[in-house]
């Protein structure tokens, strides 16, 4: 078992444990991940990237990551592999002699 599939399952047995399973449909940790995100997101609102919390910043990061796990549970999805090709097509999208430097998005010329 690898790291991934061992804190999904940690997830899972936490989330057992209290009976949540019932209000963790694929919607709910879809917009669980969002809220989460947002979370973080305010964690730099009108301060300057240096003056945000790191250890608040890892608490957030860490709800993310157990929604983005839960979800990919969800869908027998194996993230490694899903980030994997993910990379994959955004090196066609973005190929370095077009991209370097640069933050336009490939549909931008």
């Amino acid at each position: 078992m690898g790291e991934i599939d061992d804190l999904q399952q940690r997830i899972i047995e936490f989330r057992d444990a209290r009976n949540w399973a019932q209000f963790h449909n694929p919607k709910d940790i879809a917009v669980c991940l969002s809220v989460e995100a947002a979370e973080l997101l305010e964690l730099f609102l009108w301060k300057k990237p240096e003056e945000a919390d790191p250890d608040r910043i890892k608490e957030e990061l860490a709800d993310v990551f157990y929604s983005v796990l839960l979800l990919a549970k969800e869908y027998k999805l194996d993230l490694a592999s899903a980030l994997k090709e993910k990379l994959a097509k955004n090196a066609q999208k973005y190929p370095v002699e077009s991209s370097w430097g640069s933050n336009r998005k490939y549909t931008e010329k």
